[in-house]
């Protein structure tokens, strides 16, 4: 795991099994952490998930919690980060210009055995691209759709052009060795198989860390990535949790009565930043599952403003 700079701290780290008990610890740098993860544990025990798994790492101090990060879980829509981090990288590399324009479809292809499937609008959360079908649109539009409203259909577009094994082989050159990037959306052969794209805590926060340091891919196209990120329309996790106002550069993702996840940077009023993930399982009210994302958020604010 790379660090930030000399000011990095002693990690604490807490594993969780999948019922979500505490199952050891490291050693951390102070009572400061020590209490946080009191006040974090005793919200997660009333939270009713079969999973938690929390990264925190404050991008100044150096100080960082880890919770179940390394349990795994199915990424949902937080797989499209890596993808939008893959199309930023091929155009620092000249393999594409985000202004180029792809034909919008509907149809994809099975990784199991090839065949065609469609996405259909009811079961994506922007509907609007259905409504051109056969039209052309540029990569950029598509990647902000894909982000600001979790678009399948510009996913799926997406992840075809810059390839999902592409993807995640970037995703270890940043360290995270363990998230897979299988295939796009809504491939249902895939998903009764067992070949879906997972990911844990740890995972999310080194990818979120290695934007939030220009090191994902150009400075330049870093910034760019936390703008669109920026720019998210469902807020109803991490900035729930946060006073109103606050910027986070984020992504969600969701299963209904599955899973619900939040992954992003946040920023404090002196400018600062901390990388804060939050991956939930097993919490059948989806409402539930958003408030305790949103309460986790607001005891790590509380903890990171009040030191």
């Amino acid at each position: 795991m790379k660090r930030l700079g000399g000011r990095t701290r002693a990690m604490l780290v807490v594993a969780l099994s999948t019922s979500g008990a505490m199952t050891g610890t490291a050693a951390c740098n102070g009572g400061g952490l020590r209490e946080l993860q009191t006040q974090l544990d005793a919200r997660i025990a009333e939270g009713g998930a079969e999973t938690v798994g929390l990264y925190f790492h404050d991008l100044e101090t150096g100080d960082s919690l880890l919770l179940g990060a390394d349990v795994r879980v199915h990424a949902a829509s937080t797989m499209k980060v890596p993808v939008l981090i893959q199309l930023y990288r091929d155009q620092d590399a000249g393999l594409l210009d985000l202004e180029d324009s792809v034909t919008i479809t509907k149809t994809f292809r099975s990784i199991v055995d090839g065949s065609a499937y469609d996405l259909d609008a009811p079961d994506d959360s922007d509907t609007l691209l259905y409504q051109r079908i056969g039209e052309r649109e540029s990569i950029r539009a598509l990647m902000e759709r894909m982000i600001t409203v979790s678009s399948n259909l510009a996913t799926n577009i997406l992840i075809e052009l810059v390839g999902a094994d592409r993807t995640q082989a970037t995703m270890r050159e940043l360290g995270a060795d363990s998230i897979t990037v299988l295939r796009g959306v809504e491939d249902s052969k895939a998903y009764r198989a067992g070949l879906n794209n997972t990911t844990t805590a740890r995972d999310l926060g080194l990818i979120f860390t290695a934007i939030a340091d220009g090191r994902a891919a150009s400075r330049n196209a870093c910034n760019e990535m936390i703008d669109i990120l920026l720019r998210q329309e469902f807020n109803d996790n991490i900035p729930a949790g946060l006073p109103p106002g606050t910027p986070v550069a984020h992504k969600t993702g969701w299963i209904d009565q599955y899973v619900t996840h939040d992954a992003g940077i946040v920023y404090r009023p002196n400018g600062s930043a901390y990388v804060l993930v939050i991956l939930t399982s097993g919490v059948v009210d989806d409402s539930a599952a958003d408030v305790l994302i949103a309460d986790l958020s607001r005891i790590v604010w509380e903890y990171v403003t009040k030191r």
